[in-house]
């Protein structure tokens, strides 16, 4: 049984046949409408956070391929409290055909694709965002043509959306640099697994704590918000520690001069991004959230069709 858990536990074959899936089905899409290849199938949805573009766009996949999402929100399942992950798993894989999980703990995830006998795919955990990061990949494969040899800035927080994002540059050939503030560093495991990716795709990365160095000539300035879900207790002192990481004119100007920027949404503007930036001329940042639809119903296409 594939799961689509953690990009790392791909092949960069396999991921390149998604994005490549993606391509199609967004260009089938607006020529007329996808063929519903998974008529009768039926998405269940786990959130223990909430969403708007996860919830939206998985939704609306899964219309647009001719079968249903069913929402189930943390009141519902009390995932882990009011019944075991294991329990879950194996009650929705008798009713669905695939699982999705939007958590905090990755171990959530693991578990229901441990004893489910489903796909299961993860919408987002605290350690991962790997259905954002295909998304990302296929934004800027759309813009660029091309994903070999671009270099990739994360400005920020080393959080779950870095971690994956990172993983989906080794596997693309992308050159990925990231500044963070000290403390704040993407886990040492992370930058392990992606070795070996790295060394076969030709991708190289490196950490930094000044933003500007890690900006130098980058193709794509990433950002994301500097306090997640579940961290609200430490925002004054995140705020005040990540001001120096605002993505901003005065940081674009180290990037390539025809930089794109990004960001997984929602934005606090004013904080990591600025108003000009995010709705300027190299702001991609909202086909970038449409493409979350497009790089899910290739996630889902390639988990259930033989």
């Amino acid at each position: 049984m594939r799961h689509f858990i953690d990009l790392h536990e791909w092949s960069s074959k396999d991921l390149w046949r998604i994005l490549q899936l993606a391509v199609h089905l967004k260009a089938e899409w607006r020529s007329g409408g996808n063929r519903p290849v998974l008529h009768g199938k039926t998405l269940a949805m786990i959130f223990q956070k909430p969403s708007l573009r996860t919830r939206v766009s998985f939704d609306v996949a899964m219309q647009h391929l001719g079968g249903y999402a069913l929402m189930l929100g943390p009141d519902e399942i009390g995932l882990g409290k009011r019944e075991s992950v294991a329990d879950v798993a194996r009650v929705l894989a008798g009713y669905t055909q695939i699982i999705a999980a939007r958590v905090f703990a990755h171990q959530h995830v693991c578990e229901l694709a441990q004893y489910a006998r489903v796909p299961v795919i993860n919408m987002l955990s605290d350690n991962s965002h790997p259905c954002q990061a295909m998304a990302d990949v296929l934004t800027v494969y759309e813009h660029f043509g091309q994903l070999k040899g671009l270099k990739i800035a994360f400005i920020g927080d080393g959080n779950n959306v870095a971690a994956s994002l990172l993983e989906a540059a080794a596997h693309f050939g992308m050159h990925f640099t990231i500044a963070t503030p000290r403390g704040y560093e993407l886990p040492a495991h992370v930058w392990e697994r992606v070795k070996g990716l790295a060394a076969a795709s030709g991708a190289t990365y490196q950490a930094f704590v000044d933003p500007h160095e890690a900006a130098r000539g980058a193709h794509v300035v990433y950002t994301d918000t500097w306090v997640s879900m579940g961290q609200e207790k430490e925002a004054a002192e995140r705020v005040a520690t990540m001001r120096p990481y605002q993505v901003n004119q005065g940081l674009l100007a180290s990037a390539d001069a025809q930089a794109v920027v990004l960001h997984c949404l929602p934005a606090h503007r004013g904080d990591e991004i600025t108003d000009e930036v995010a709705d300027g001329p190299q702001s991609l940042i909202f086909p970038q959230a449409e493409n979350r639809l497009h790089a899910q119903k290739a996630i889902l296409v390639d988990l259930m069709t033989p």
